[in-house]
């Protein structure tokens, strides 16, 4: 199957090192303390922050830092006629990891120490790259609740199709079978606490393709500080300042 035609354009018409559309909104969820919808593409997915919190379980508790718990599910009308798996199955619980780290790595967990901090995902929409969407969604409701962060994490995807290397996969091009490199990016500080590869890619081509999804993480990081920005002036807005 050709994905990219000898215009340079691919299926959906964008270039090989355009992304998709994104849009967010914060305060998705009244009761959460913090919350976001993200979305990226036909990628959809909605986050809500609790916390930090006293620890429910007191077995749990550190003394020094918060414990960061982290679910993800995908809704049942997600991916429409697509086989869906059972709430907690292998994949799951997998990317919940996935997100719990990456999220643990800008937290600033010392200094909230005997707290928990609860980051719900769900994917609402799902068109490949819902990884990303879900952590730039943590992201945001995470700034949604205060918590302090040393930097935003943000997450793109690009993958290596007919000989083109692509940025921000959609799920055709991510089902192709392709190699696709997911990165989580600490803009600011200029760090990844991210990297997952499907398939395997040569050392000069991975470099090429890391480079394009760290590029499509600073680009959404730019737009995720837009929000909280205009999401601000609201607020002072709102209160007379």
């Amino acid at each position: 199957m050709e994905y990219v035609n000898p215009e340079g354009l691919r299926l959906d018409g964008r270039r090989p090192m355009e992304m998709r559309q994104i849009r967010a909104e914060i305060g998705a969820v009244a009761k959460a303390d913090g919350s976001a919808v993200f979305e990226m593409g036909n990628t959809k997915v909605i986050a809500a922050v609790y916390g930090p919190r006293e620890v429910q379980n007191r077995s749990q508790q550190i003394s020094d830092k918060a414990l960061v718990r982290c679910e993800y599910s995908m809704a049942n009308f997600s991916t429409g006629d697509r086989m869906r798996k059972p709430k907690g199955d292998r994949r799951s619980t997998e990317i919940s990891l996935v997100i719990r780290q990456t999220m643990e790595a800008c937290i600033m967990t010392h200094l909230m120490p005997r707290s928990q901090i609860d980051i719900f995902v769900q994917v609402l929409q799902a068109d490949g790259g819902t990884r990303s969407a879900c952590i730039n969604a943590a992201t945001l409701a995470l700034a949604d609740a205060g918590i302090p962060l040393r930097d935003l994490v943000t997450s793109c995807s690009a993958g290596y199709l007919n000989s083109t290397p692509l940025l921000d996969l959609n799920y055709v091009e991510d089902s192709a079978g392709g190699p696709d490199v997911t990165v989580g990016f600490l803009p600011k500080l200029d760090k990844v606490t991210l990297l997952q590869m499907d398939s395997k890619l040569s050392i000069d081509l991975f470099e090429n393709v890391m480079q394009l999804a760290i590029e499509g993480c600073k680009a959404v990081a730019n737009y995720i500080r837009e929000i909280l920005l205009e999401n601000t002036k609201q607020l002072e807005y709102r209160r007379g300042l």
